[in-house]
């Protein structure tokens, strides 16, 4: 391999390992492969597992005016796929109506244009089995344009305890369906405008979290409060119905000091609730009017205080790290232990003005500042429709110190508060059918994961795994990277993390896995591997074996739809101490499919289908490359974001970042979007605030902020397409990557089949799923029916009576009763002394609707 030159590395190279210098950066031994991890050669898709848990999504219709007519899209779900064609799934069809009036009728897609309606046309669309219609949509009025803007509002700006004044920019997004109403709110972080890398100094504002309706209306917002940092590192929020009561809650890290605060119809406070502290927190006297920011001399002050105890540090007492602080820092011993106050002043000034400058320029550790490296740090479930607190809990696990165990003194750049907080976040299907939280610490040394489930009223754990601390000679000038940590179990995690994870069924056993970087946690919670590979001859150490260690971007998904299973592609920044700059690896074994060795740290990588002549998904860092590893071009596309825009199911890039206008651009055809008077987040990483399937057909939206942050922009593909898939978020992998592409550097969502120009629409898997509060459809349709007309009189109270016996009964478990009461509804539809109250239209629709949950159910339940 020659500098930047790519070169396939296939796995038949013979391994040996070696004793490799604990003071070598991303030399790993003992590393773990997966002999077990083989999948089945029948299935090239991840097995999806029976009944895994899903939203009950409604029809999602939308319409926009384009210069073509008005464009109409909405969803197929996936309970409605029957069979497929060679242009995408069969199954339900659809009649749609302007005004009324039938115009249409669609069997190719999910998307209509009318050339002949009007910006005041009034359009719903109606499911169509065997000919006859079997549910109908509630009704929609064209936006103006091609987007639509969802109206914020802003937090006021602020002033930092050293007199920096911020505003506030809107910032990653999630969605999540609150109310069980099958539409989904929309969850909208804020950041301060001196929101921080954790490796920066200096103050930032506090960071909120809003929950919007499409509508607009803001239902509550949760204030982090002083004592959680902002930026990209330090909230990764989910979004997700874990328990499985049709309604999503909200989750993430939280401090003394966060507050949930409600408003009233008009939009002004009406309370601010603090969450609860733990009970022997507030014994030891700990308040949400704490303030644990470090100012200077809080910092300076810290340093004394650590200085001091330097004698009773564990690793002190057990004769891992120099005795005595002018050892570690290479001066002539002059002071007795235990150090006095004024001996570790002495020894603190020389450390913040003379040692730290002389390891690195950029040590500017007199003005280090706005740090939080104390007090209590939690967990908390908030109620997704309320905002109200359901849960708080410590967090797992705890920081122990300012990251002097982490690394964060030991490398020339002295960064405290920096390795030690380094979080991420997830959301699997550990069992195959209920979805877990996922809440990691660290990455670049010692690495944390832990597991949870929640039943509605508490968090348990699952799985723990630490890979215990990277040992080091001397914490103040070591190389603590790559080094194995003590655990002899997940030691070889150390170093493997990414910016972001990732959650899918990588091994086929239909339960998801948790992709931790280069290396994959089981759904258990054991090592499925780590990866590695022998280093190549013009590295900084030729011929050992070394982990791929930590990199800015993940991507995994079926890549190649040639080879069994899933692929995960990865860029690296180990530079001349990794094996690889990127590399294309097999989702199942870790084990390397190819890659390219580059020497520097390669920051960004993509994929996605650029190039529809090539089988498989291109992938790209340095050049780009088929899914086989084939050289294309010395050029590449954008790594911002991809998106699934295109009507033949191509894969475009967003663009755009800093003050840069967003634009979508496909690798053959040229820009296809810009999106004017919109900018995109996290400076150079130029992240969309989300990009995700949330309503229309199965194509993904564009969400960005305008420029005044007023409004988040949702930009609609109004291309009409003849491909016909059901929505993505029926997709577990998918659905699980939107709940994680906020954290960390925000990467796309992947199905778990081949999605590309070429898909095999045999090879897409229909999901085994239960969805619930699936009785909304009914009670959404009586609903319709009532406002139009359909419905009226004394049976609609009598039906939605019906209908709440029989959600009651089916949220109990009790599925025969809630069958009976489904007909006992179908039977009201069915009285003739009410004719005149139900239109034989809305009769047919409601009636059909119940038989088709009613045949769900008894499925579901082995009837």
């Amino acid at each position: 391999m020659k500098g930047d030159e790519s070169i396939l590395r296939k796995q038949s190279i013979t391994k040996k390992l070696v004793t490799l210098s604990l003071a070598a950066p991303l030399l790993f031994t003992g590393f773990q492969g997966s002999a077990s991890a083989v999948l089945s050669q029948t299935n090239k898709q991840a097995i999806q597992s029976s009944s895994v848990q899903l939203e009950y999504l409604d029809r999602g219709l939308v319409a926009a005016s384009t210069s073509e007519g008005i464009f109409l899209s909405w969803r197929l779900l996936s309970d409605e796929v029957s069979g497929y064609s060679e242009t995408g799934l069969t199954g339900v069809n659809f009649n749609v109506y302007r005004d009324g009036k039938k115009i249409g009728t669609v069997d190719d897609s999910t998307n209509f244009l009318d050339s002949n309606g009007t910006g005041t046309s009034k359009y719903y669309v109606a499911a169509v089995e065997n000919g006859k219609e079997i549910d109908q949509s509630s009704e929609t009025t064209p936006w103006e344009n091609t987007y639509f803007d969802l109206k914020l509002k802003k937090p006021s700006d602020g002033v930092t305890p050293s007199g920096e004044a911020y505003s506030y920019t809107a910032n990653d997004m999630s969605v999540g369906d609150v109310d069980g109403d099958g539409k989904y709110e929309f969850f909208v972080k804020w950041d301060p405008t001196n929101s921080k890398d954790v490796s920066q100094k200096g103050y930032t504002g506090n960071t909120y979290i809003d929950c919007y309706t499409f509508d607009g209306e803001l239902l509550y917002r949760i204030d982090l409060g002083v004592n959680i940092r902002s930026g990209a590192h330090y909230t990764q929020f989910l979004v997700y119905d874990f328990d499985g009561d049709g309604k999503s809650e909200l989750m993430f890290k939280t401090a003394p000091g966060t507050k949930v605060i409600k408003f009233d119809a008009k939009g002004n406070v009406k309370s601010e609730e603090f969450i609860t502290m733990l009970k022997e927190d507030k014994k030891e006297g700990y308040s949400h009017q704490d303030d644990y920011r470090m100012s200077s001399e809080d910092y300076y002050n810290h340093v004394v205080d650590m200085f001091k105890n330097w004698h009773n540090h564990e690793e002190v007492v057990n004769g891992n790290w120099p005795a005595s602080l002018e050892e570690a820092f290479g001066i002539e011993k002059k002071y007795d232990y235990p150090l006095s106050t004024d001996d570790a002043e002495s020894l603190a000034d020389y450390f913040i003005d003379e040692y730290a400058p002389s390891r690195s320029s950029r040590n500017d550790l007199r003005d280090f500042e706005g740090f939080i490296v104390k007090g209590p740090e939690y967990l908390t479930v908030f109620n997704g429709e309320t905002g109200s607190e359901m849960e708080t809990i410590r967090y797992k696990h705890e920081r122990h110190d300012d990251g002097l165990m982490w690394g964060d003194y030991a490398m020339s750049r002295i960064e405290p508060g920096n390795r030690v907080d380094r979080f991420l976040a997830g959301v699997a299907y550990l069992d195959g059918e209920n979805p877990s939280a996922i809440f990691s610490r660290g990455y670049y040394t010692r690495s944390t994961l832990v597991s949870y489930s929640w039943d509605g009223k508490h968090l348990k754990e699952e799985w723990d795994v630490d890979s215990g601390w990277t040992p080091m000679t001397n914490p103040f000038n070591d190389g603590p990277h790559g080094r194995l940590g003590t655990s002899e179990e997940f030691g070889s995690l150390t170093t493997q993390g990414a910016h972001s994870l990732s959650t899918a069924d990588v091994d086929g056993d239909g339960k998801q896995e948790v992709i931790y970087g280069s290396s994959t946690i089981d759904h258990d919670g054991s090592l499925l591997y780590s990866s590695s590979d022998v280093m190549p001859p013009e590295s900084a150490t030729p011929g050992v074996i070394a982990g791929l260690g930590h990199g800015d971007a993940l991507h995994v998904a079926d890549i190649d739809p040639n080879r069994e299973g899933l692929e995960i592609f990865m860029v690296h920044e180990g530079g001349r101490w990794a094996p690889y700059g990127y590399a294309l690896r097999d989702a199942a074994t870790g084990e390397v499919i190819y890659g390219g060795y580059t020497g520097r740290d390669t920051g960004r990588g993509m994929v996605g289908d650029i190039d529809p002549s090539q089988s498989g998904l291109e992938t790209w860092a340095v050049g780009l490359w088929t899914a086989n590893g084939t050289k294309l071009d010395t050029r590449s596309p954008g790594t911002n974001m991809n998106i699934k825009w295109s009507a033949d199911m191509t894969t475009q890039i967003v663009n755009g970042s800093g003050d840069k206008t967003p634009t979508i651009d496909d690798w053959k055809k040229g820009t296809v979007l810009t999106a004017s008077g919109t900018k995109t987040n996290n400076g150079t990483k130029g992240n969309p605030s989300l990009v995700a399937d949330i309503f229309g057909d199965w194509r993904e939206e564009l969400l960005v902020r305008t420029d005044d942050s007023q409004s988040i922009r949702i930009y609609l593909s109004t291309e009409v397409t003849d491909r016909k898939l059901y929505t993505l978020m029926h997709d577990a992998q998918y659905r699980t990557g939107i709940a994680w592409q906020n954290v960390g550097y925000n990467q796309p969502a992947y199905p778990s089949y081949y999605f590309a120009s070429d898909t095999d629409w045999q090879s897409v898997p229909q999901p085994d799923m239960k969805m619930p509060n699936e009785l909304t459809s009914l009670s959404n349709l009586v609903d319709i029916y009532e406002e139009n007309g359909e419905l009226n009189g004394s049976i609609i109270r009598k039906l939605e009576n019906t209908l709440k016996q029989a959600q009651h009964h089916i949220d109990k478990g009790s599925d025969k009763k809630g069958i009976s009461f489904l007909e006992k509804f179908i039977k009201q539809l069915d009285q003739k002394q009410k004719k005149k109250e139900v239109s034989e239209n809305a009769k047919s629709i409601l009636t059909a609707k119940a038989e088709s949950i009613i045949v769900n159910i008894e499925e579901r339940s082995g009837r």
